[in-house]
């Protein structure tokens, strides 16, 4: 009897964030730190419509199934774009917290549930906040909580985000790139749009149809901008040979892709996702720019790690602009760090309110 008090006692802390993002889906557990970092990627079945395998095993099938298979990602530009594909991974990501914290998911399905906190855009609609919600307490969350992308980076990233003074977050990962101003413990302003990472992807495979008649998949073009990929030119040109389907024969052919090339097929996409930046500094309050001028802008999440993104931003905008330690982490230790202390983020939203 004294057991089953003690792993009741222990239930009712059980703490879960999760960074739900467009490529990769980070989970948080209290007392455990990050317990999961995988693709985001389901692998359905056609018949029954069963989830095959999810995260990293289902990536591996990407482009490579049968007919019986489906492997997809339910996430588009930041938001849910297939529900019950994301809810089911969702089960699957919280009862693998559950285990990771000494609790099987069959006992946490009957005892009691998890408290649930997911990351979201800023810029995302009530439509799809709501969707977020109802997927994450269908999942198996007891409450389910919502914190907006760029303040849940700011405070991962360190940022003293309650300080009344300036500071500027950028959170770009596979699906939305954010901009936010944030003070006194709240987003002043914002900005979203939907490009990021999955875009840089698309525009190196549209470029690589254009110029050399070759059809390439999603992972080989995010090899290509993670090996030789750069915002700017850079001095020493590289190489990389790429296979892919020939457009004209379709047949496997291999051709090499320069640095400079890669360089030139995402410059459209970086100019986007820089409008947003600047969309934000324009409406900054002048005393809030001038913090910012100061401190900076801070980088985070995946897309910030593209070669030279921080000077590409800085030439384009005229502010200083660096990555911050561990950008893919950010998120989900920001959002693990309000869940930790989620009495007084209720009464700071409610005072805001």
């Amino acid at each position: 009897m004294q057991n089953v008090f003690k792993m009741r006692n222990f239930l009712v802390k059980q703490k879960i964030a999760i960074d739900l993002g467009t490529a990769n889906t980070l989970v948080w557990v209290l007392g455990q730190g990050i317990v999961a970092n995988e693709p985001t990627v389901v692998a359905t079945s056609v018949d029954d419509n069963k989830v095959v395998a999810v995260g990293i095993e289902a990536k591996k099938m990407l482009g490579r199934t049968p007919e019986s298979l489906i492997a997809n990602r339910p996430m588009r530009d930041g938001v849910i774009a297939d529900y019950q594909v994301t809810e089911a991974m969702l089960r699957y990501f919280i009862s693998a917290a559950c285990n990771a914290g000494g609790v099987t998911g069959k006992v946490m399905s009957h005892i009691l549930r998890p408290d649930v906190m997911v990351c979201v855009p800023a810029g995302c609609t009530q439509v799809e906040r709501r969707a977020a919600l109802d997927a994450t307490l269908s999942a198996g969350a007891a409450h389910a909580y919502l914190i907006d992308e760029p303040l849940a980076a700011a405070i991962g990233a360190e940022v003293p985000v309650s300080a009344p003074s300036g500071h500027m977050i950028i959170d770009s990962g596979g699906g939305s790139t954010e901009a936010a101003v944030i003070s006194l413990g709240g987003v002043v302003v914002h900005k979203s749009v939907r490009v990021a990472g999955t875009k840089l992807d698309e525009a190196i495979i549209a470029f690589m149809k254009k110029k050399h008649n070759l059809i390439i998949g999603d992972t080989t073009a995010e090899d290509i901008k993670i090996k030789i990929g750069s915002a700017i030119k850079l001095p020493k040109e590289e190489k990389l040979e790429i296979s892919g389907r020939d457009l004209v024969f379709g047949l496997p052919r291999t051709v090499t892709v320069t640095s400079t090339q890669v360089t030139e097929a995402i410059r459209s996409t970086l100019q986007l996702m820089v409008g947003a930046v600047k969309a934000v500094l324009e409406d900054t309050p002048p005393e809030l720019a001038a913090d910012i001028i100061d401190k900076g802008i801070i980088m985070s999440g995946g897309t910030s790690l593209l070669r030279n993104l921080d000077r590409f931003l800085t030439e384009e905008t005229g502010v200083p602009a660096h990555v911050a330690d561990e950008p893919l982490l950010c998120v989900v230790r920001g959002t693990g760090l309000v869940l930790e202390n989620i009495e007084l983020w209720k009464r700071s939203v409610t005072t805001k309110g």
